[in-house]
């Protein structure tokens, strides 16, 4: 057989084999193989125009001047004494890029559990950890804390900066929160649907935490997955 095969490791197999059995797919999707990391042809007919942006982030034009103020401003939405900063990781133009409502811990936008489970969906789909960039809306993890709709919005206009930033091939959203703020929709409304944030192919999805706690629901979370990941024609 002619081509490049791009293998994973043992460890890479065995998370998404364990992935695939708890969503309950044990049969062939479709006979033709995938190009999971194909670039997505972009159409300006498709793009919404975006909202305006914060005044603070619009002043930053790459990401490394936008991650630093990241890490050193103090007007940063939900900002507190008792807040931990916790920032985004991950590359520019990676090929997929995960966005939750706010962090879990301090250790990084999603932790724990909802990590591991979803260093186990990326490799389901043939996205190794190091090449996906994961971020929240909330910079901040304060336990306790709610975000209200006035701080979803600006977090929502800084978000979106962060995607045109970051410029991924794909975005997926975890839960209602980033689902309100970048679709306009809640996660029961956005599901099943393919939307456009900064001309990025969207998917919204269960947080990996909701996933964790209810577990008959992975099998509809593969469906998004796959969505996401399907070429555009």
């Amino acid at each position: 057989m002619g081509g490049e095969v791009e293998s994973i490791g043992t460890s890479e197999a065995r998370s998404a084999l364990a992935w695939w059995l708890e969503s309950g797919v044990d049969a062939a999707i479709q006979e033709d193989a995938r190009n999971w990391l194909k670039p997505v042809p972009q159409s300006v007919h498709e793009q919404a125009p975006a909202p305006p942006v914060a005044p603070e982030a619009l002043a930053h034009g790459t990401l490394a001047e936008f991650r630093d103020w990241l890490a050193t401003s103090d007007h940063l939405p939900m900002a507190s004494r008792a807040a931990r900063r916790v920032l985004p990781q991950g590359s520019e133009q990676a090929p997929i890029m995960l966005v939750a409502e706010a962090p879990e811990d301090s250790t990084g936008p999603l932790g724990g559990e909802a990590w591991e489970l979803a260093k186990r969906m990326l490799a389901a789909i043939h996205v190794p950890v190091d090449a996906a960039y994961s971020a929240a809306l909330s910079f901040f993890h304060t336990p306790g804390a709610r975000m209200t709709a006035a701080e979803r919005d600006s977090l929502a206009e800084i978000a979106r900066t962060h995607v045109r930033l970051v410029a991924p091939k794909r975005l997926l959203l975890f839960g209602d929160g980033p689902s309100l703020a970048l679709t306009g929709k809640r996660l029961i409304e956005a599901r099943g649907h393919v939307h456009k944030v900064e001309g990025v192919r969207t998917v919204v999805t269960f947080h990996p935490r909701h996933l964790v706690n209810r577990p008959l629901d992975k099998s509809l979370a593969w469906q998004d997955l796959l969505l996401l990941m399907e070429d555009e024609s």
